[in-house]
């Protein structure tokens, strides 16, 4: 393992890292590792090794993942993902499990492909981001110990206190989307995280996201809305609209969102990117 590094988000799983880097000691001789403090710290380790190192692994969430992915962006260097997360929607999605063995035997055969990315106003994000009420469910459950019982509970909370956004579209193309909406989401994946398949229609390697308008809907309608969204079944209807885009300019009078499960203050016009096959991960 000489050309591959390990980065731990120490904060990641209840704190608990320790089993982790116990066995990786156990199993690879003399690992290269990183037990980050810091984002600048994660940055600052990553440019140091980008020479020498091939594969860099994020052990952590779809932040830790995302924080990593930004460095590696438009290079040769290939993403290697041990989950460690309360969501883990991105490596759900690109089939990482929480075995060190299967993660092992991958950076053995050091097998990759490029996948898409995408911006909001210049800042990255690798799987689903949003704003509008799941913006302010992120919010939220920053403020608790996460897990996901206490993001059902933050979620059900925030649901029925929750005035819908105001969204309007740049180009005359969609001003027929204008409107309010309780959640505007941009997926370059299927789903959230914890099987929580928001856009189950997108792909990672098309070259677009799939800007998923959701209108606030009864509390009759959430029983099915929830069946639908864990069973991959949600589609259009009364309340959503799907729009595949590679890039979209929209306001919303919010600053409220969530970048890859993670929350963040972006003030409108929003500018969303793709950038195409812009990333290296390993299969």
């Amino acid at each position: 393992m000489e050309k591959v590094a390990f980065i731990i988000n120490p904060f990641s799983a209840k704190k608990n890292y320790q089993p982790f880097l116990n066995e990786l000691k156990n199993k690879v001789q003399n690992p290269l590792y990183y037990i980050s403090e810091s984002i600048v710290g994660t940055d600052e380790f990553i440019q140091q090794h980008l020479i020498d190192v091939d594969i860099f692994v994020a052990i952590g969430g779809d932040g830790t993942i995302s924080t990593v992915a930004k460095n590696l962006i438009n290079t040769q260097k290939v993403l290697a993902i041990f989950p460690a997360g309360s969501g883990n929607g991105f490596s759900n999605e690109t089939q990482f499990s929480k075995n060190l063995d299967e993660l092992l035997n991958k950076l053995k055969s050091k097998k990759s492909r490029k996948i898409d990315t995408f911006t909001v106003n210049g800042k990255l994000s690798i799987n689903v981001s949003g704003t509008g009420f799941d913006g302010k469910v992120v919010k939220e459950f920053e403020k608790t110990t996460r897990g996901f019982k206490n993001y059902i509970k933050v979620s059900l909370k925030t649901f029925f206190n929750y005035k819908p956004i105001k969204l309007k579209f740049f180009d005359e193309n969609y001003r027929q989307y204008n409107g309010k909406y309780l959640m505007v989401n941009i997926a370059n994946t299927r789903q959230f995280g914890n099987n929580a398949y928001i856009a189950p229609m997108a792909s990672k390697s098309d070259g677009l996201v799939d800007m998923v308008l959701v209108k606030k809907f009864p509390l009759t309608y959430s029983p099915l809305f929830a069946f639908r969204m864990f069973t991959k079944k949600l589609k259009e209807d009364d309340y959503i609209t799907y729009l595949p885009v590679s890039e979209i300019e929209f306001k919303v009078n919010t600053k409220n969102w969530h970048l890859d499960g993670e929350f963040n203050k972006i003030k409108s016009p929003i500018h969303v990117k793709v950038q195409p096959s812009s990333l290296n991960i390993l299969i």
